[in-house]
């Protein structure tokens, strides 16, 4: 299982990209951190700095159909920065294109509202967000994990830091079938 976790390269919240990315190693898969330039991500800890991580491959560098599926992780800078990105934005509407696995935590269905791919789906977030996905077409909920299958595509999606366990448990269990 080869998994995209595309980041903006500033602003991701660290939880939220190590713990599901951890899931995906023990889970015997490869992670693979995708962002906008070469280099290094700068996480954050809500508003404070935390760890940075070495990029594996810029935007374009490879096609989603090189991956069994995408993990966008939250933070407020981190999707509010993607969705400013031609490339980061036209990469996760690909996966939704191919009908490709989509788990995305916290705000970072901003990135799918900008590709236009919530229209019809129903999926959570943080809750400052529910506004935002209505107006996309969506139907937002308040629940600790989302799986939607109404497109092309499954959607999973999260609140939070605290409902990262069943995020996690979640997206393994539909990028797996992917993989298979």
């Amino acid at each position: 299982m080869r998994v995209a976790f595309l980041t903006a390269n500033e602003g991701v919240e660290q939880i939220e990209l190590t713990e599901p990315w951890q899931a995906v190693i023990r889970a015997g898969g490869e992670p693979v951190l995708v962002a906008p330039k070469t280099g290094r991500v700068q996480a954050f800890d809500h508003l404070d700095k935390a760890d940075s991580f070495p990029v594996d491959e810029a935007v374009g560098e490879s096609p989603a159909d090189s991956f069994d599926g995408l993990v966008l992780a939250g933070g407020v800078a981190n999707p509010d920065l993607l969705r400013l990105s031609d490339r980061a934005v036209s990469f996760t509407r690909s996966f939704f294109d191919q009908g490709r696995p989509v788990a995305a935590i916290c705000h970072a269905p901003w990135t799918l509202v900008e590709a236009d791919v919530v229209r019809g789906r129903v999926l959570t977030s943080w809750p400052s967000l529910r506004t935002d996905i209505r107006n996309a077409g969506g139907v937002w909920v308040d629940m600790p994990v989302k799986v939607c299958e109404a497109g092309r595509n499954t959607l999973v999606t999260s609140r939070k830091p605290d409902d990262l366990k069943a995020f996690c448990t979640a997206f393994l269990n539909e990028f797996a079938k992917v993989a298979a």
